[in-house]
């Protein structure tokens, strides 16, 4: 089963409030932003040399702030009843 079909067997339940906040004065000072490639949905992106995030469609792994070397993704789980809830199974 590939990453897509997986993505087929989630459900969101997206929250208005990030649970992802990032400062982006220390991504610019980044020089290989990994989260641009850790991310396994493609949340981050970059735009006009800034670093973009749409936490809409996190799969709340945590990698993104494992590999941020700089420290500058403040990341916690979603309010309670929000997030994602894996089914079947």
């Amino acid at each position: 089963m590939d990453l897509e079909e997986k993505l087929t067997r989630v459900r969101f339940r997206v929250d208005l409030t990030p649970h992802i906040k990032i400062d982006k004065d220390l991504c610019r000072t980044c020089p290989d932003q990994p989260c641009l490639y850790v991310c396994p949905v493609k949340n981050y992106v970059l735009k006009q040399g800034e670093i973009v995030f749409s936490w809409q469609g996190c799969l709340e792994c945590g990698a993104c702030r494992i590999v941020c070397v700089n420290k500058a993704i403040e990341w916690s789980y979603p309010r309670g009843g929000y997030g994602v809830s894996w089914r079947y199974g």
